[in-house]
């Protein structure tokens, strides 16, 4: 028998999995009550926003991966672009080398909230108000807040007293950060959603569809949009140590809708694997699998982790010089067996030390300048930015250099009866981002950060084009027919613990109740690599570091520092923030599991 800290749940009627059990069970609650895997994962996102502020709001952003029972998968697409004004020269005008990692300058569209209405209005089946009810509730009548959402403003603590005071009325009322075990509650965010479920009943009558289209108007162009430039507007302390306006504007919210498109696809021993696009780090998962060669060291064995942290490195480079929204993204040429077999021969024995970005189709790589600066070793390129970001809110935190959790984003996945499948990482619009909107209750969000100020590169920051996102959700296809969803928070760190955790699944020799051994593989000693720039800002680079659990066998730890890796041995359960829900199709057998890390994911079922 294989012990797990959790079981690997089985079931027929649903399954749900989140990075917070209050919304796994939101989302299980819209199941119950007849709702598809759709409506739950839109409730589920929506109490995310209200459980997880740190890591996630209505201003962010979600990519989701969704499989119809018999249709086929698509990608929405809920990454807003840079607004109209928001150009790189504009920015270097103001002085700066980086877009800021808080602030309205980092602000991009809001797109999360536009792509959950999306979701629900094509694929869903209840009301706006049917799944909005959690998140009231919620918000209106209190929740007890998971630890580290105190620690987190904590940490901001004198920022939002000195200076973004309405989130100080938000997050530290009466003084106090909000603690486990009390009740906290966002009145304004509670009020807001009331706001929005009735102007939209009554612009919409009694129609599911029509009021959720008026929903999104009152988003784009009522209350809510007006509250949100205005907040734009506003002069803010941000991360670049002074103050500025953002770029967003009231055409540029009107002007956007989420949309949806074809997957990214990669098939690797009778799987396929279905990804964002290259405005996402998605190509960089299937490119590490295309990176593989066909015979695989043991599974665990130091040869084998090896193996993974270079392939990383060469997949990372290649997203340094080819991905973005600002240029065509040679997914195809990258994802070809003639282009990994010449990056493949690169991967040594001994631990590589440059960023080495290929030519696919034999064009020429271009990195900017600071990608260039951190890669030579320029002086406090290792800096991950904890300290940095802390001083002035902080952008998309991850994981510390010591494996200790900063924070990270969110994500959920669902199936239900019917088939129908869905994988979603929501993030952005963190309390720590920007301030707070006072008439809203949630702040902007900050994922320009991730754009480039250099001129001509595919994520060259450019007005109507998306930066590019660390977001990834996954969605997995066995002959065709969809198996299972999943992902995890973890900025920089997803497409890397997502790949350790689906080759776990797919080279599992010893499956679970017949089935997947999900939460085997969500257990396993995990690890990361920082051998590329980072996506957060101040953007650095730790080239030949990797961060693992002190689970990790003890010889494999050596033997990677024979080969020239600097360890950083980090917590027992430190790395991956794994989420998972699988189906059978011959069977129907549904599964689930849930990351144990942090103590608050969880999986729920029947």
């Amino acid at each position: 028998m294989r012990f797990t800290t959790r079981p690997t749940l089985q079931g027929t009627f649903g399954m749900v999995s989140s990075t917070h059990w209050l919304a796994s069970q939101s989302a299980m609650a819209v199941l119950e009550d007849g709702g598809n895997a759709y409506d739950a994962a839109v409730a589920a996102g929506f109490v995310l926003h209200v459980v997880e502020p740190h890591l996630n709001g209505p201003a962010g952003e979600v990519p989701v991966v969704l499989a119809p029972a018999g249709g086929r998968v698509r990608v929405l697409c809920g990454q807003g672009p840079a607004p109209t004004g928001a150009s790189a020269a504009h920015y270097r005008a103001l002085g700066l080398g980086l877009v800021p990692g808080t602030g309205p300058l980092a602000a991009a569209v809001p797109g999360a909230f536009d792509a959950w209405m999306l979701l629900l209005r094509d694929y869903g089946t209840k009301s706006l108000g049917e799944v909005l009810r959690y998140a009231i509730g919620y918000a209106e009548d209190g929740h007890p807040p998971v630890e580290r959402v105190g620690e987190t403003v904590e940490t901001v603590r004198a920022l939002f007293e000195q200076e973004w005071t309405s989130s100080a009325e938000v997050y530290l009322p009466g003084g106090r950060a909000p603690a486990p075990g009390e009740l906290f509650r966002n009145p304004a965010l509670a009020a807001t959603w009331r706001r929005v479920i009735t102007e939209a009943e009554a612009a919409g009558g009694t129609g599911r569809v029509a009021q959720i289209d008026a929903a999104r108007a009152v988003w784009r162009e009522g209350f809510i949009a007006e509250a949100l430039v205005r907040q734009a507007a506003r002069p803010t302390l941000d991360t670049s140590g002074a103050r500025h306006t953002g770029t967003l504007t009231a055409a540029d919210l009107a002007c956007w809708s989420a949309t949806y498109e074809a997957p990214v696809t990669y098939d690797w021993n009778g799987w396929t694997l279905c990804k964002p696009g290259g405005w996402s780090q998605g190509p960089a998962f299937l490119q590490q699998l295309a990176l593989l060669p066909p015979e695989l060291p043991a599974h665990g064995s130091a040869e084998y982790v090896h193996l993974l942290i270079e392939g990383c490195k060469l997949a990372m480079a290649d997203r340094e010089a080819w991905y973005g929204d600002a240029a065509e993204v040679p997914v195809d040429a990258l994802l070809s067996a003639s282009y990994n077999s010449g990056r493949r021969a690169l991967v040594g024995e001994e631990t590589s030390l440059e960023l080495r970005p290929g030519s696919p189709d034999g064009r020429t790589p271009v990195l900017g300048a600071h990608a260039l600066a951190v890669a030579a070793g320029a002086p406090g390129s290792d800096a991950l930015g904890a300290e940095a970001a802390a001083a002035a809110g902080a952008g998309e935190p991850t994981v510390a250099e010591d494996g200790a959790t900063l924070g990270d984003t969110c994500h959920l996945d669902v199936v239900d009866r019917w088939g129908n499948m869905v994988a979603a990482t929501p993030s952005g619009g963190w309390l720590q981002s920007n301030p707070v909107v006072p008439e809203l209750g949630f702040p902007l969000g900050t994922r320009l950060q991730m754009a480039w100020l250099d001129e001509g590169l595919p994520n060259t920051l450019t007005p109507g084009r998306r930066p590019r996102t660390t977001l990834t959700p996954s969605l997995a296809l066995r002959d065709g027919v969809p198996v299972m969803a999943f992902g995890t928070p973890g900025g920089d760190q997803q497409d890397q613990w997502q790949l350790h955790f689906f080759l776990a699944v797919a080279l599992g020799a010893s499956p679970v109740r017949g089935g997947l051994d999900l939460q085997g593989a969500v257990d396993a000693p995990n690890w990361h690599n920082d051998s590329f720039p980072g996506s957060f800002y101040p953007r650095g680079m730790r080239p030949g570091s990797v961060t693992v659990e002190s689970r990790m066998d003890a010889d494999v730890v050596g033997e990677l520092r024979r080969r020239g890796h600097d360890v950083t041995v980090g917590g027992p359960w430190s790395e991956g923030r794994l989420c998972a829900v699988a189906r059978d199709p011959e069977t129907g057998v549904l599964s689930a599991a849930a990351n144990p890390r942090g103590m608050q994911g969880y999986a729920v079922g029947r």
